[in-house]
């Protein structure tokens, strides 16, 4: 019997990048209202833009579910039915919530309307699952912090509900999503959205001047002599750097566990990245279902973005050091920088919307969704006076390029291979 393939869900920060993960094979995108969602930063999803999103998704036979996975303050109850009538009435696919009372109140008020239960809520066992199928949840998205066999035995328990795991993207720090660092230092709630991504920040280790010396503080880089008590436990003291998941590896084992979806995290990611992961994980998915194994070019893809060091999390046990980047907070650059987007095809060039700088004499990777393709770039003109240029310096230039290969391009990105 086939394996059936999973659902591949991607980010859709923009309606731009919701584009570019359909193009490169996602099945389902998810976008957040920026009133409700945990993305209400760099989310520039309007009414209007929403609508044309699921207009794109259905037009492809896709689906776009709508992140409404805040923990609501009580001020946001007085706007919040009249602030969804308009987005039930563009027709998503489902809502993404964690609050029970939000989805008491849109149960309430639209019982037809689908809800997936946000791994905000951290569902971890069978009971739980089967509590929020009886509240009217469709699908459950599963805490990061399960192991394979966890999810496994969750599955058999509960065999008539849609599941939903995480395969790609950052990890928290604390539970998924219940990290307190961004309230405490800059009082922007991790829970409301606008998390500032506190574990990532340069801290010193420092003996506390207030215990003469005799316990440890933590100093964050921008705040000297703000001191944060250190407690340490027989396993040591917990750094807050979190290397990102990458579960590519697993796809396989997921699919035949009988997970419904694997999910891609990144909204406030670039298009080239959201591209890119979908590319690496619909391959991944493909093969799966052929019963091929995994090819190392397609687990490579993923080393062309830029990641704080890959874990793949819980779904196996890891020493602690396989989980945590002890050394830097800064993401690795990958081996391939995004450095612009592919216009046009003219008359044997490519018209390049220039994102990072590139050079005559560098190598290049054209990133479609069939595949990509490596060259040497010999020559480059400027779009607007048509002189020739040596470099196309960054953002706010246009330059056009020899097209490497002569098939018709759509959704094409280009990157640089670093020497």
């Amino acid at each position: 019997m086939p394996l059936k393939a999973p659902e591949l869900l991607a980010p859709a920060g923009s309606l731009d990048k919701l584009r570019y993960a359909l193009a490169f094979g996602a099945d389902a995108v998810y976008a957040g209202i920026p009133r409700y969602a945990l993305r209400a930063r760099n989310n520039s999803f309007s009414l209007e833009a929403l609508a044309a999103g699921i207009d794109t998704a259905h037009q492809q036979n896709r689906k776009l579910y709508l992140t409404v996975n805040i923990f609501a303050h009580q001020a946001k109850l007085k706007t919040f039915i009249s602030d969804l009538a308009p987005i039930v009435a563009l027709q998503p696919d489902a809502f993404i919530m964690a609050d029970p009372g939000l989805i008491w109140l849109v149960r309430e008020r639209w019982p037809q309307m689908p809800l997936h239960l946000s791994v905000q809520a951290n569902t971890v066992n069978a009971a739980a699952v089967r509590f929020w199928q009886a509240a009217g949840i469709r699908r459950v998205i599963l805490s990061r912090e399960l192991s394979l066999a966890q999810i496994e035995d969750i599955r058999q328990q509960c065999p008539d509900m849609e599941l939903e795991v995480f395969v790609h993207g950052a990890l928290c720090i604390a539970w998924s999503g219940r990290c307190l660092l961004s309230g405490y230092f800059n009082h922007r709630d991790a829970n409301q959205g606008v998390c500032t991504n506190s574990c990532r920040w340069h801290y010193r280790l420092l003996p506390d001047p207030d215990q003469d010396h005799t316990a440890w503080v933590l100093e964050e880089g921008k705040r000297p002599g703000a001191y944060l008590p250190i407690e340490e436990d027989e396993h040591g003291t917990y750094i807050l750097n979190a290397k990102d998941l990458c579960a590519i590896e697993y796809v396989e084992q997921l699919a035949r566990i009988g997970v419904d979806s694997l999910k891609i995290e990144g909204r406030t990611k670039s298009a080239w990245y959201v591209a890119r992961a979908v590319l690496a994980y619909r391959q991944a998915i493909d093969t799966a279902q052929q019963g091929l194994p995994l090819a190392s070019a397609t687990v490579a893809l993923l080393d062309g973005l830029a990641h704080r060091g890959y874990t793949p999390g819980f779904l196996e046990r890891h020493a602690p050091q396989d989980l945590q980047n002890y050394a830097t907070g800064d993401s690795l650059p990958g081996n391939r920088h995004y450095v612009g987007e592919v216009l046009a095809q003219e008359s044997g060039q490519l018209r390049i919307e220039v994102k990072n700088r590139f050079a005559v004499g560098d190598s290049l990777e054209l990133m479609t969704p069939t595949g990509c393709h490596t060259f040497r770039l010999d020559s480059l003109h400027d779009v607007r006076s048509g002189a020739p240029l040596n470099v196309a310096p960054g953002s706010g230039w246009q330059v056009k390029i020899p097209d490497p290969q002569p098939h018709p391009l759509e959704y094409a990105l280009l990157a640089r291979i670093p020497v």
